[in-house]
Formats: C-alpha cells, sequence, structure tokens
C-alpha cells in the first residue's frame, strides 16, 4: 500500500515496518556529546569539493541572506521573470485525477534531470517543499548497508555555505525540518511561511551541490545512526522482529536488511564511500523536488531553475538486479531476547506497487486487520482473546514486498494457539470470499485514509513525490481509488489464494527469555518496536503518508 523503509513508530499494540527516519530528537541528545568528543578532528578536509562540473568557490563563513532573500549559490542573480524554456523541460499541464479528487499538478524536468512537481494551494500563506532522492536501503550492497540512513543524517550538516546552520535557517524563518530513509528512496521535507520559500531553496540547493561531509561530520552522524540502531533494533524485541523477519524471508533482494543497516557495516562506511555515494544518489537527475502550497507552477519552476538548475548531473547509479529467487517452502526462525510476552510474524512473498494484484492485497489487508470488526481482531482479541494485538503489513514498494501478519500473545496463552488461530483464518479467507459488508468497509477505509492524506499541503506534496517515485508518475495516485473501487469479492479470495501460500511462508517467533540488555529503554519489553524511547524520534510508516501522522493510507 503505501511506504516501506526504516524507522517506526508503533500505535499501541501493533507492530509496523521501521522506517528510518531523522531521529530528530535523539540527534539533539547525542550531537553534544559527540561533537565535543570529535572537536580534534581535522579542518583540513573542512568540505566536500564541488561535483563534478561544478566551478570551485570558497565557501563564507556563513550564508549570505539578505532580507529579500537569499544571494544564488553562484553568486549571479539568474534571470527570474519567465518559467524555464530548455529543449528537455517538458512541462505538463495540470492533470485531473479520474476520481473525485481535484488536484491540479504540474511538472517539468529541468536541463539537469531535476524532475519539478508544483500544486497550487492557496487556502493558506505556507508552502512545503520536499526533495525525494532515489536513494535508499535498496541501492545499498552486502558490506555497505546503512549508507542510506546515514546520509539522511549528514544532510542536516548543510552544504559549505550552510554547515552547521541548515535547522537554524530554517527555524529562524518559522518552518520546519525533517527527513525520512526507506528501502526505496530518502526524502527532506521543509514546511515554512512564503516569504522564507526563497531561502529554503537555496539551502536545499546548497546541500545538493557539495554537502559538508568531513571527517567530524561523519564520525558525529555514525555514532548517532549506531546509538538509533541500539535503541529500535538490538534492545527492541519488536524491531528485532522484524530485522529477523526480512533476514529470513528474502534471500538475494536488496530488501533484505534493515534500512538501519548492521552495526559492523556503519563502521566500515569510509569518508571516501560516503563522498562517492553523494556524487552518485544526492544529484539532480537522481531526485525530484515537490512544491505545495501559496506558489504558483511558473514561480515555483522559475525559482527551481535558478536554484538547481546550474547543478551539474552524474552518471545514473548502476541498475538494481531483483533477483530473488521463489521460496521452496515454510521456513521458521525462533529466537530468545528480553520481553514480557511472547510474539510472532507470519510473512508471505507478494507483489510490488505496480502490479495488477496489489489494490486486491490492499483491501485484503485491511479486511483481515483493520477495526474491531476485522476478522483477525475478532479472532484473536476480541472473542477467545488469545493476543493483546494482531495487525497486518502490506507496504506499495518498487520491488515486491511482503504481507506479513504479527500478533502479540496474551499473558498465558501460547505462540502455538496464536499461530493456529492466524493459520485458520488466512484458510478462511483463501476459501470464501469476503461479504459484501467487509467489501464495502475495507474500500471505505483505504479512500478515506487516502483523502486524509491530502488534507495539508504538506500531505499533498509527500504523496505526490511518493508516487512519483515509486510508481514511476505522481499521476498514479488518482488512479487509487478507482483500483481498489474495482476489487470484487472473487479478486479478494483469489489473491488470498495466490499469495497467502505454505510454499512463500516465514513464521518468526519472538521467545522471552535471557537477561534484558543493560541499554534497553523505552515502553514494556516485547512492546512493538518504537513504542517508547524519545517521541518523534523513529515514526511509523503509515500508509501512503510519512509527515509525523499525517495523512496516507492509515
Amino acid at each position: 500500500m503505501a511506504v516501506v523503509g526504516l524507522d517506526c513508530k508503533a500505535t499501541a499494540g501493533k507492530i509496523t515496518p521501521l522506517r528510518v527516519e531523522g531521529g530528530r530528537m535523539l540527534r539533539t541528545m547525542l550531537v553534544g556529546v559527540l561533537v565535543a568528543v570529535l572537536s580534534v578532528a581535522s579542518a583540513t578536509d573542512a568540505a566536500e569539493q564541488p561535483r563534478s562540473g561544478d566551478e570551485e568557490q570558497s565557501p563564507p563563513a556563513e550564508p549570505a541572506l539578505p532580507a529579500g532573500g537569499p544571494t544564488s549559490p553562484k553568486g549571479e542573480p539568474p534571470p527570474r521573470e519567465r518559467p524555464p524554456n530548455t529543449r528537455d523541460q517538458a512541462a505538463r499541464a495540470p492533470e485531473q485525477p479520474a476520481s473525485g479528487v481535484q488536484l491540479a499538478v504540474s511538472r517539468t524536468k529541468l536541463a539537469n534531470g531535476l524532475t519539478v512537481l508544483v500544486h497550487e494551494d492557496r487556502s493558506a500563506p505556507v508552502v512545503s517543499a520536499y526533495v525525494f532522492y532515489r536513494s535508499g536501503s535498496r541501492n545499498e550492497r552486502p558490506g555497505r548497508t546503512g549508507i542510506a540512513h546515514l546520509f539522511e543524517h549528514m544532510m542536516f550538516n548543510g552544504g559549505v555555505h550552510t554547515e552547521g546552520k541548515f535547522d537554524e535557517i530554517i527555524e529562524s524563518n518559522g518552518g520546519s525540518t525533517n527527513g525520512y530513509t526507506m528501502r526505496d528512496f530518502t526524502a527532506f521535507m521543509e514546511t515554512f511561511p512564503v516569504p522564507a520559500l526563497e531561502r529554503v531553496l537555496w539551502i536545499e540547493a546548497d546541500r545538493m551541490r557539495a554537502l559538508a561531509i568531513t571527517p567530524k561530520n561523519l564520525e558525529q552522524e555514525r555514532g548517532i545512526v549506531k546509538e538509533e540502531r541500539r535503541l529500535r533494533v538490538d534492545n527492541d524485541p519488536g524491531g528485532k522482529l522484524y530485522e529477523e523477519l526480512y533476514l529470513a524471508a528474502y534471500v538475494a533482494s536488496t530488501y533484505r536488511w534493515n534500512p538501519i543497516g548492521f552495526m559492523a557495516d556503519l563502521d566500515e562506511i569510509t569518508l571516501a564511500d560516503a563522498k562517492e555515494y553523494f556524487r552518485t544518489y544526492y544529484a539532480p537527475n537522481n531526485a525530484t523536488l515537490v512544491l505545495s502550497g501559496a506558489v504558483s507552477p511558473a514561480d515555483g519552476f522559475a525559482l527551481a531553475t535558478r536554484y538547481f538548475g546550474d547543478i551539474p548531473a552524474q552518471e545514473p547509479p548502476a541498475k538494481i538486479i531483483d533477483d530473488e529467487p521463489p521460496q521452496s517452502g515454510p521456513k521458521l526462525i525462533r529466537f530468545r531476547q528480553a520481553a514480557e510476552l511472547p510474539a510472532l510474524a507470519i510473512a508471505y512473498h507478494s507483489v510490488n506497487a505496480m502490479h495488477a494484484d496489489r489494490p486486491a492485497l490492499d483491501v485484503l489487508q485491511y479486511i483481515l486487520s483493520q477495526g474491531e470488526s476485522s476478522r483477525l481482531y475478532r479472532a484473536l482479541v476480541r472473542g477467545p482473546e488469545l493476543a493483546t494485538s494482531v495487525d497486518v503489513s502490506f507496504e506499495s514498494a518498487i520491488q515486491p514486498e511482503l504481507f506479513w501478519v504479527y500478533a502479540q500473545a496474551r499473558p498465558g496463552k501460547s505462540l502455538d494457539a496464536v499461530k493456529a488461530a492466524i493459520l485458520r483464518e488466512l484458510a478462511k479467507v483463501r476459501t470464501q470470499p469476503p461479504d459484501a459488508r467487509e467489501l464495502r468497509k475495507a474500500k471505505n477505509l483505504l479512500q478515506a485514509g487516502y483523502v486524509r492524506g491530502l488534507k495539508t499541503v504538506s500531505g499533498k506534496a509527500n504523496q505526490l513525490g511518493f508516487y512519483e517515485t515509486v510508481y514511476g508518475d505522481y499521476a498514479q495516485m488518482f488512479r487509487e481509488v478507482d483500483r481498489w473501487e474495482a476489487v470484487t469479492a472473487a479478486d479478494v479470495q483469489r489473491a488470498a489464494q495466490t499469495y497467502l501460500d505454505e510454499q512463500s511462508q516465514t513464521t518468526v517467533e519472538l521467545i522471552p527469555g535471557g537477561k534484558a540488555p543493560a541499554r534497553m529503554r523505552g515502553g514494556p519489553s516485547g512492546a512493538p518496536p518504537g513504542e517508547g524511547g524519545p517521541p518523534g524520534a523513529l515514526h511509523r510508516w503509515f500508509k501512503g503518508a510519512v509527515d509525523g501522522g499525517e495523512g496516507g493510507r492509515s
């Protein structure tokens, strides 16, 4: 259904995929200590040199930001009176959705390959700017896992003109900023008053052009990310269960590892690795800029050209080969960790975002787990009281994802009984299609979440960027309601028969035991990942939205 990545904030009693988000509060807590330790780092490599093809320049002590707007990164104010008009910029007229949701969007591509989307909304004098980089954990390789999420952190150090001042500039102009990392991409966002638009674009372009990649910054962010892993995976039973599930279910896919990466791999990332990763994945031809709010397409395109247009394109990243072999039989993994209650996850290999069966699996997910009248809730929580919670996760992604069920046993109840109840319900949906009431309820919930995701300019920018990046075209979001409405009861049954097959089943069981790690913190042991700990440090991936619980198919 929608976004999948790393970092997680679970709602009570639910486990959800970890989305590695900026960890902004955790970052704030740790950065002071790390800066003190790293203050002796060499200043001779103080900033990354500009990209190949860009002229060298000496960064000023701090960015020149006069009251009328920031100076151009090149020091020359380019023309501003007309929208871009180059041979590679095929501006597209606003496209109207096929469903009842009306959202006018204009699209262009700059000569350097940067895709720009603009949605004008004058309901409030604010703008949201999102930059999506096609840089997620799927772009990593064994031995260098976690570098995509590490770079999300690195980006908040700012570019050569704004090093150490990025957050300060945004906040002093009345805005807010954050970022998050998924398997398929990394996104950065700011929401701010209209007068700050040029300042925001200037500093975004500054860090895209030449990020401040220094030994000090790398070691600082490495330490923060490692602490984030300890908090959300190593010392969190739910987070560890999620990691074990994907490692067991996948063999060759780059979706196999958690976007936060392995500790040993994080230790091995060098300054040269960081510079090369930035050069390849943080190029304009590997990114999408989305502007939503009180800005016209003409102004948005002109400003994008002014601030981003002369950043040189780079060679595109190597193509990812998705060579996951078919699973030939069920797998079972058991692990012990300090926890109050046992829990399990049962996963099945499914499909990617653009597959024809994805809408039917969306509907099936909601029939099984959404609300107290859902099948699994009635079978495990409300009726026999076998479980404290049950949930189903299925995310829209570029590569085939997992369709998986999570449940936590009640005190005194066995995992065997919980597992048997789940498998009975899955067998029922394979043998008997849902009734008309269940089907209608699931579609209503999907559509309600979709509309909620568009209630703010930030939510709309996030959705547009997500669909442009994962589906390959933002206009695919306007076809979602029609796709769900076209799903029949027979489609749901066929999807269950096709994908909820024992041959592709992977089960991971968490058995409470052992001594609690000294660094364990947060919610009660056995709680889902992200429950407890610094609020806002990590966020659950809501279906189709990821900005602090807003929007999407939640």
